[in-house]
């Protein structure tokens, strides 16, 4: 497969993404039940705490994406800064989790489990790819590597 229709697949998964972690707070503020693993005064505050970074973690997929698409260089910046991202998201969110035993609380629970594990995969597969293309990527060859 070329580099090229490698980085189109790639930008439209930062796009999907992207999508996915707003889809998720936009049911934590509509119909929190529906994601909430917990009530606790406490769990609900440090969910509040991640707004901010997941729209910073989403900036940097769709900045990606469209670097991608442009076949520009700062694809491999937005990327590693987008892996790096979700890999402290991941780190933050299951240190809380084994703490207050989020996993066994039902389903939201093995849901909250599931968004750990999604996070920590697509992770290191972003930071996997594009170091591994990093030379066609910032070269603007995208083409075989």
């Amino acid at each position: 497969m070329t580099l090229r229709r490698d980085a189109l697949r790639w930008s439209i998964g930062c796009f999907l993404v992207t999508a996915v972690i707003l889809a998720y707070w936009l049911s934590w503020f509509v119909h929190r039940s529906l994601v909430a693993s917990d009530t606790s005064a406490v769990y609900l505050g440090f969910e509040r705490t991640f707004p901010a970074p997941d729209a910073w973690l989403a900036s940097c997929l769709i900045l990606g994406g469209i670097a991608l698409r442009r076949r520009s260089s700062s694809a491999v910046l937005w990327l590693l800064m987008a892996a790096g991202a979700g890999g402290y998201l991941f780190a933050i969110d299951v240190a809380y989790d084994l703490q207050h035993g989020i996993w066994s609380k039902g389903g939201n629970g093995l849901v909250e489990l599931l968004i750990n594990v999604v996070t920590l995969v697509l992770s290191m597969a972003i930071a996997r790819w594009t170091w591994v293309h990093r030379t066609g990527l910032l070269n603007g060859q995208q083409e075989n590597a």
